[in-house]
């Protein structure tokens, strides 16, 4: 099963490529979904197929079906889960350090969402299909911290749309290497797949989409400065691929850090501490907190110790 969706290309698209034209029809396509659907034949101009490169022309009618979701096949698992904000539309989870978002190749279970299917039961959004249910954003493994999960899809549509508007707010702590040289800063740099590392992300013009950190400074320790981080987009490894590119990797981390890594850290410094935005059904502002974790606060009481 799946649902059409039309559409008449207004000025502000025309000219646009179908699959970028596409994904800003909906609150939760992105591009590389839109081109996953054009080269299934499930995007069609003026009643014909088209490929991802079409150019779209004023006036075009274009039609998207869009597939149903389909059944999760995870296996509900008894995890505890640390639940700081409940109600009948969504929750706000904090995640420890280690624990995989949701389920992939080599982490089929002891995820998030196997944590989440037994929590909720069945009350979770689909849009994001089999392996992604509820899940509106994601934090890597060994980043700590607030994650907001969509119980229906109204919700998981109202969330995602403040995401791409970016009015939704998602600030970060971390700890990152040497001094900085000043005290706030904005990092406006576009993301994209390593040109030769597929598994990383990198500042790169092809094949990127753009990319914006804030960094304030909450504290220095000569050779490590402890900042808060706001998000004004969400590209995967943002925070440390941006971190990295202006020469200050963050504390920990294995992959885009030096080589001698920080291994009693277990991975990146990194804690999602706080999240804000409307409610999807009330409109109401909701603002969610997270203490710094146990790994990250002893880190820092041993910065603080070396430099008293």
């Amino acid at each position: 099963m799946s649902k059409t969706f039309l559409f008449s290309a207004d000025e502000q698209r025309a000219s646009h490529r179908i699959d970028v034209v596409t994904a800003s029809y909906f609150s939760d396509v992105t591009r590389s979904r839109a081109q996953l659907l054009i080269a299934e034949g499930a995007v069609s101009v003026n009643g014909k197929p088209v490929t991802k490169n079409y150019k779209v022309k004023l006036g075009d009618r274009i039609s998207v079906k869009v597939p149903e979701p389909k059944e999760v096949e995870i296996e509900p698992e008894d995890i505890p889960l640390d639940v700081r904000f409940e109600d009948s539309d969504l929750l706000v989870v904090n995640k420890p350090k280690g624990m995989v978002v949701h389920p992939a190749a080599g982490h089929e279970s002891g995820t998030m969402v196997n944590a989440l299917l037994y929590y909720c039961g069945k009350s979770l959004s689909g849009i994001n299909g089999e392996l992604r249910p509820g899940i509106v954003h994601r934090i890597d493994k060994n980043t700590s911290g607030l994650l907001v999960v969509a119980k229906n899809d109204f919700a998981h549509q109202s969330l995602a749309r403040q995401i791409k508007e970016h009015s939704f707010t998602r600030e970060y702590e971390t700890v990152v290497y040497g001094n900085l040289k000043d005290d706030t800063g904005t990092i406006d740099a576009p993301i994209g797949r390593h040109p030769t590392h597929r598994k990383k992300m990198a500042v790169t013009d092809k094949h990127s989409r753009n990319a914006v950190t804030h960094y304030e400074v909450i504290e220095r320790f000569g050779d490590f400065t402890h900042i808060r981080v706001q998000l004004e987009t969400g590209r995967t490894h943002q925070i440390r691929v941006h971190m990295a590119y202006i020469g200050h990797p963050v504390a920990g981390d294995e992959v885009y850090g030096p080589k001698k890594v920080i291994s009693s850290l277990g991975g990146q410094c990194l804690h999602a501490r706080l999240l804000g935005f409307k409610h999807p059904r009330s409109g109401r502002y909701v603002e969610v907190e997270s203490e710094l974790p146990e790994y990250f606060t002893d880190f820092l009481k041993k910065l603080k110790a070396k430099n008293a």
